[in-house]
């Protein structure tokens, strides 16, 4: 990537959601947005791998976000979609809710993520909170942690 490209990318986050909360991606790291498909199950890997899928005749690993946040299971639908990350060189695809909007959040409104407890322990996935100018947080996935385990299935 140019340093032109990295700059013009700087600040921008994709704003995804489940339910009705919402997370964002460092937009470096997005490759594309794809409509959801059908994904191939692989035998043993953690329930929130779903599986592969075949994109353009590369081979790729699916995580359902919901899953890898411990939350429920949700039948996937039309608005349902994968973003496809890429992250050391090292494609991914996200399941996800839906995509809202990609937003610019200025460094400056960028805070580390509180250290709070939790049972389930995936404020590990959380890299910082962001603020947006209407006041509206938004958090910011540590993508290097939330796709840790997959690096083996790619």
């Amino acid at each position: 990537m140019s340093t032109l490209e990295q700059d013009t990318m700087q600040d921008l986050y994709i704003i995804f959601f489940l339910d009705d909360k919402e997370y964002a991606i460092e937009i470096r790291h997005l490759t594309e947005i794809v409509a959801f498909q059908a994904i191939t199950p692989i035998p043993n890997l953690p329930e929130y791998i779903k599986g592969v899928i075949n994109l353009r005749g590369k081979v790729i690993p699916i995580i359902d976000v919901r899953l890898r946040f411990s939350m429920h299971a949700k039948e996937y639908t039309d608005f349902t979609c994968i973003l496809i990350v890429n992250h050391n060189e090292v494609s991914t695809g996200l399941v996800v809710d839906g995509v809202r909007e990609v937003l610019r959040i200025a460094a400056e409104n960028v805070e580390p993520a509180p250290e709070i407890a939790s049972t389930n322990h995936t404020e590990r996935f959380i890299k910082s909170i962001g603020k947006t100018d209407d006041g509206k947080l938004k958090v910011i996935i540590n993508l290097e942690k939330f796709i840790h385990d997959v690096s083996e299935v790619a």
